[in-house]
C-alpha cells in the first residue's frame, strides 16, 4: 500500500524524516525514498528497492549527504518516488499513496495533446505519482491542480508536496480512505499517515485533515488551503489489519478496536451458542493477536501462543523472488511451542482471511506438532471484492479470493448471485461455504465477524467507513 512522512522546522529534519518513514515499512515492501530541501543547496533525493533489505539499511549510508530544513519521504509497494517535478507551477517533490484504476486512459487522453510524454517503467506502464503531477500540471496553481487530479482518479489519490520555498502541502484524498495528520513540536510540524511515528519523534498531535482537505505546512504554522468535504469513507481494513497497533485513526485507536472486535465476535458466538470448549484461544502473528486477546477475554479462555513467528533473518515471507523458496520461509518461519500444542484445543484468529495461501500450511503444522483441534476465526467478514481504492486484496481476479472461489466451486456462476447470502453465516448458504472451507483446510470449526460487528467495533458512523471488500457497496 504505501505510507509517508514529512516534517518542515527551523532546524535540520534530515533524521527526523529517516526514522519517520522507516516507522511506515509495515505498509510496504518494495521501495523506499527520501528528498529534503536546503535553502542554499535545493533538494537531495534517493530512491531505493526495499525487497531484500530493510529502509533503514538502505538509506543509513545516504544520511551523512542529507541535510535541510525541510523534507518529504515515502514508502512505496508501487512506483519509485518521491519525484521531483519542474513545471509551470515551479520546480517541486511528490510522493502519493493511492492506486489510479483508469490511469491508461489518462495518458491516452494526456497524450492527445501533442508534445507531451511520460517516462516509461520497464513494464511500459506511466510512474503512477508522475501520472498524478502531470494532471496537477493541468492547472495554474497547486491547489487547483491537486482537486483536479483528484477528481479525474478513478481509485485514490493521497499526496504530499515539498515546494521549493521549503514548505509542504498536504492533501487527503477525495474521500478520505486514508488518514492525514499533522504533528507540532518547538522547531516545527510534521505530516504523516501513522500518528506513533511522530510522537516517537517527540511531535505531539496538533490536526487530523479531513477527507479531500488541503493543508499548507511550514515550520511555525499550517493552514487550511481548500476546505474539507462532507463525504467520508476511511478503510476499514486500517483497524483490522495494516494500521500499527499504537496509531489513531479519526480519534479510534488500533489495538483498542482490536480488543474490542474480537471480544464482539466472543459475545456474539455466545448469544448464538456457537462458542466451542478449547483450551486456549491464540492469535495468528502477528496482527491477529489483539483480536484473540478480546476474544479470549470475552469468552474466559485462556489466551496462549501456542507458536509465534521467528523475524530476525526473514522479517516477511514474500521477501524473496522464488516462490518455492517464499513458501519454505514461511514454514521456516512458525516455531512451534510443543506444550502449548500437543494434546489440545485451539482457537486462533487471523485478521482476515484473504486468499487462504498459508491457511493449510498452518493447519498442518499445528497437527504435526501435535493439536487435538484447531478451530479458526477471521476478524473481518468475508472478502469478497478485490479492493478498487488501495492496494490491499488486489489480485489478478477476484476468483483468487478463497471466500469467491470457494462459492464458485458450490454453484457456479449462479453461486456469485447470491454473495450477501453466503457472507452470512446464518443462511444455509452461509453454512454451506463454512463447511466447504473447513473441510478444505481441516479446520474443526471455522467462524468469521460480521460486517455489523466489525463496525460497531470501529465505532464510526457506518456511511463513513468503506467496507466494499465485503458488500460490493461504494
Amino acid at each position: 500500500m504505501g505510507g509517508f512522512f514529512g516534517a518542515v522546522s527551523t532546524q535540520d529534519v534530515s533524521l527526523d524524516i529517516f526514522f519517520g518513514v522507516d516507522y511506515h515499512s509495515h505498509l510496504g515492501t518494495r521501495r523506499g525514498g527520501m528528498i529534503i530541501h536546503d535553502a542554499k543547496d535545493g533538494f537531495q533525493r534517493q530512491i531505493h528497492s526495499i525487497e531484500n533489505t530493510p529502509f533503514r539499511t538502505k538509506f543509513e549510508k545516504d544520511l551523512a549527504k542529507f541535510h535541510g530544513c525541510s523534507g518529504i519521504g515515502c514508502i512505496s509497494d508501487t512506483d519509485p518516488q518521491p519525484l521531483l517535478v519542474r513545471s509551470h507551477l515551479g520546480l517541486y517533490a511528490i510522493t502519493t499513496v493511492g492506486i489510479i484504476n483508469n490511469a491508461e486512459e489518462l495518458v491516452d487522453e494526456y497524450f492527445s495533446d501533442h508534445g507531451h510524454q511520460f517516462m516509461a517503467m520497464s513494464s511500459g506502464k506511466v510512474n503512477a505519482t508522475e501520472l498524478a503531477a502531470a494532471l496537477i500540471n493541468q492547472k495554474d496553481n497547486l491547489v487547483d491542480g491537486i482537486l483536479h487530479a483528484q477528481k479525474a482518479v478513478a481509485g485514490s489519490l493521497t499526496l504530499l508536496i515539498l515546494t521549493a520555498n521549503g514548505e509542504i502541502i498536504a492533501a487527503r484524498d477525495r474521500v478520505g480512505r486514508l488518514p492525514v495528520l499533522i504533528g507540532r513540536n518547538d522547531k516545527g510540524h510534521c505530516v504523516s499517515f501513522e500518528s506513533f511515528a511522530y510522537h516517537k519523534l517527540g511531535y505531539e498531535d496538533a490536526y487530523e485533515l479531513g477527507p479531500r482537505e488541503i493543508v499548507r505546512i511550514r515550520s511555525d504554522s499550517f493552514e487550511v488551503l481548500s476546505p474539507a468535504g462532507e463525504e467520508m469513507k476511511i478503510c476499514a481494513f486500517l483497524w483490522s489489519y495494516y494500521g500499527y497497533p499504537n496509531s489513531n485513526y479519526e480519534g479510534v485507536n488500533v489495538e483498542v478496536m482490536r480488543y474490542k472486535n474480537g471480544a464482539i465476535m466472543a459475545r456474539d458466538e455466545r448469544a448464538r451458542g456457537t462458542l466451542p470448549d478449547v483450551d486456549y484461544v491464540a492469535g495468528v502473528p502477528d496482527s491477529g493477536l489483539p483480536h484473540a486477546i478480546g476474544y479470549s477475554n470475552e469468552s474466559r479462555t485462556h489466551f496462549a501462543r501456542p507458536f509465534v513467528k521467528y523475524t530476525p533473518t526473514w522479517p516477511r515471507s514474500f521477501m524473496p523472488a522464488n516462490q518455492d523458496v517464499r513458501n519454505q520461509v514461511a514454514k521456516m518461519k512458525q516455531i512451534p511451542v510443543p506444550e502449548l500444542i500437543q494434546g489440545k484445543k485451539l482457537l486462533f484468529v487471523d485478521d482476515s482471511i484473504v486468499r487462504g495461501t498459508q491457511l493449510r500450511e498452518t493447519v498442518e503444522f499445528l497437527y504435526e506438532s501435535g493439536a487435538k483441534e484447531v478451530h479458526m476465526r477471521s476478524a473481518c467478514p468475508p472478502i469478497m471484492y478485490s479492493c478498487k481504492y488501495l492496494n490491499f486484496s488486489r489480485g489478478n481476479s477476484d476468483m483468487d479470493l478463497l471466500a469467491r472461489r470457494t462459492i464458485q466451486e458450490l454453484e457456479g456462476d449462479e453461486g456469485q448471485q447470491h454473495l450477501e447470502e453466503y457472507a452470512d453465516s446464518s443462511t444455509q448458504r452461509g453454512q454451506c461455504m463454512l463447511k466447504t472451507i473447513c473441510e478444505k483446510f481441516g479446520f474443526d470449526s471455522l467462524g468469521y465477524q460480521s460486517l455489523d460487528g466489525l463496525l460497531e467495533a470501529i465505532g464510526l458512523d457506518r456511511d463513513k467507513v468503506c467496507t466494499y471488500c465485503w458488500s460490493g457497496k461504494e
